[in-house]
Parts: structure tokens; sequence; C-alpha cells
């Protein structure tokens, strides 16, 4: 049994390493691939005539009317329009928000602007200074016992002073 396999075997490789050709219903075979090739069957064949109402139907859509082709020059046009708009909105868009960026980074650098000057006034005045031209040169002092009034105010608004000499 094994040397009748290996006899096979060894025709199909012989056959296939030669690329002989071998015969399959009248059609040439090359190689290890076959291909049916039915092109005469495909001619023989009768086209199947369509149904008159389907003939009717094509022939239908095959014509447009006038006012169908109105109907569809409007619905484009309507459409150009549509999309023209939303261009140029989103163009405002954009352009509002490169606006808004752009000012957004000049209040950034206002703010930055403003700290640093507040900083560099708050650092210029010496408080030390302050306390001893007021105390020395004016003649400010510390208050007393008895003059301290205390206050409370029941509104949240703000209060007044005023003068103790009637003014």
């Amino acid at each position: 049994m094994s040397g009748r396999r290996n006899s096979k075997i060894t025709a199909y490789e012989r056959n296939r390493r030669t690329g002989a050709a071998r015969t399959v219903r009248g059609v040439y075979v090359y190689g290890n691939t076959a291909r049916e090739i039915e092109i005469t069957r495909e001619l023989e064949e009768p086209r199947r005539q369509p149904r008159p109402q389907v003939r009717k139907n094509r022939e239908r859509a095959k014509h447009m009317s006038a006012g169908y082709v109105l109907f569809l020059a409007a619905a484009l046009c309507t459409a150009a329009l549509i999309l023209v708009n939303y261009i140029q909105l989103q163009a405002q868009l954009t352009n509002l928000t490169k606006s808004v960026a752009a000012r957004e980074s000049e209040l950034n650098n206002l703010r930055i602007a403003n700290d640093e000057e507040y900083n560099r006034i708050l650092n210029s005045v010496n408080l030390e200074d302050v306390k001893r031209i007021a105390i020395g040169e004016l003649g400010m002092t510390y208050a007393e016992e008895g003059q301290i009034i205390e206050y409370e105010n029941e509104s949240s608004d703000y209060m007044r002073q005023a003068a103790a000499g009637g003014n």
C-alpha cells in the first residue's frame, strides 16, 4: 500500500513541477490552479424580459418633468445658501474667539502690571518712617483709655463718624 501511495504523490508532484497540461472537460489547465471558464454558458442563457409594469417605471424614471427639475434646482440653491451662511458663521465665530483670546491676554498683562506697580508702591513706603514722622513732626499720639469709643453697627452697611465738637 505504501508504495502505491508514494507513486501517486510522485506523479502529482512531477506534473506540478513540470507544469504539464491536464485537460478538464476540454479546457487546458496549467499549474496547480484550476479555473473553470463558462463564457459560452453565459452567452447561451437568454435574458429575461422585465414585466410591463417594471418597464413603465423604468421609462418614467428616465424622464424628469419640469416641476421636478425646478424643485431640485430650488433645493440645490437652498442648500447652497445654508452652507454659505454656515461657513460665514463659522468664520465669525473663529474671529470672535481670536478677539476674546487677545482681550484675555491683554487683561492678564494689565493685571500683572497692576500687581507689580502695587507691590512697588507698597515696598517704597517704609512704615517706620511714616510712624516716626507722624509722632515726631506732626505730634500724633497713641489713643488713651478714655478716647476709644466702641460702637456696634446693627446694619452691615457703613458707619459715619461725627466730629465731637459738633462740626
